[in-house]
């Protein structure tokens, strides 16, 4: 048995973490589906911005868009509602089969609006309204203006991804702003099943500290931080205060282990998948991950719910000169700067593609 049905069996969801209009047309996406236990989708602005500098699948659309006075930003959204809600539509049946839980794709609004909270809330109702999909979550930042945005998604009962966190502090923030909206909608009268993933970033800690720290220790700090935050997040689903919303008819907001791709070329490919293996939580990968464990991959033990040696392993960095939290609001930072690079040589792209194509015209 693959190790992609082993995971899946074990009760973590495995999404891919990519969409191309390459990858819808030529039925590779429902082979992943049916071959590989996929059970959901997430994008960002750069995986948008190289599928379509990589492919010529979009210069039709994008001509015809042209023609009909589309441009830039208004264009890219266009296209990109007509991959995500393809998508949706093959997921579709595995989010009717388990009532919801799985089967999601996701999109992200605009990275400029990372610390714009009216802009940012407007834009995840446009897009969720246009979609116009019950399994579609929208992408918002969990930076400090993003955390206002996200409790009104979802007290307006719009499903949020909420990314580009790095801590526990930053989880914590996270799940707490989720809260807050499925208990808005409590005392509001309204139903509070609105669904949500708190999607953790994890490799990025190592490639930080790489050549910072003793060889010792290399590629243990995303691990013991993503433990460290599985305990948060079990405590979290077990009190008082969110088992009476669950009482009420609420869902858990699930954690999504992010960015678990191998960057130490020393490491195994599958480093943060066998280590980051756990019930009720959701890994999205890319597809060269998702490909190697399908072929050569192993399941290791199930993260243990009181975050194991996660403290041990985090003071070694502490005195090896690591300063978790002031590296937690760097990598959010940077995170956001890079998607936002990302999304300005995306509208490069098309402005390019754009232009070539009316001069072809």
């Amino acid at each position: 048995m693959k190790a992609t049905q082993l995971l899946h069996d074990l009760g973590q969801s495995l999404w891919l973490d990519n969409i191309t209009r390459d990858l819808l047309k030529s039925g590779t996406l429902k082979r992943y589906i049916d071959e590989l236990s996929v059970t959901g989708l997430t994008s960002n602005p750069t995986i948008f911005d190289h599928a379509i500098k990589n492919s010529t699948a979009y210069d039709a659309p994008i001509q015809e868009k042209l023609l009909n006075g589309r441009s830039g930003e208004t264009l890219f959204f266009e296209l990109a509602l007509e991959d995500i809600t393809r998508a949706a539509d093959l997921f579709r049946p595995i989010y009717d089969r388990t009532n919801g839980v799985d089967g999601w794709v996701s999109l992200e609004v605009s990275p400029l609006l990372a610390h714009d909270t009216a802009s940012t809330m407007a834009a995840a109702k446009d897009l969720w309204t246009r979609a116009a999909r019950p399994n579609l979550f929208i992408k918002i930042p969990g930076t400090a203006e993003g955390l206002p945005a996200i409790e009104e998604a979802i007290f307006a009962g719009i499903p949020v991804n909420v990314t580009l966190l790095f801590s526990r502090e930053h989880y914590l923030a996270a799940a707490e702003a989720f809260l807050r909206g499925i208990e808005r909608r409590i005392d509001a009268g309204l139903n509070p099943k609105v669904d949500s993933v708190a999607s953790v970033f994890i490799s990025r800690w190592d490639t930080a500290v790489t050549d910072k720290v003793p060889d010792s220790l290399n590629d243990q700090l995303g691990i013991a931080i993503a433990k460290r935050i599985y305990k948060a997040y079990r405590s979290q689903l077990n009190s008082q205060r969110w088992q009476r919303v669950y009482n009420l008819g609420a869902r858990p907001q699930r954690l999504l282990w992010a960015s678990t791709g191998t960057k130490d070329p020393k490491a195994s490919d599958t480093l943060y998948i066998q280590a980051l293996a756990a019930p009720f939580t959701v890994n999205t990968m890319p597809e060269g991950t998702l490909k190697a464990l399908a072929d050569h991959g192993e399941i290791g033990a199930s993260l243990r719910a009181d975050g194991g040696n996660c403290e041990k392993v985090l003071a070694r960095f502490a005195e090896a000169g690591v300063d978790i939290d002031a590296l937690a609001a760097q990598l959010q930072d940077e995170g956001a700067k890079s998607f936002v690079k990302s999304w300005n040589e995306l509208m490069g792209v098309i402005a390019l593609k754009s232009a070539a194509l009316k001069k072809a015209s």
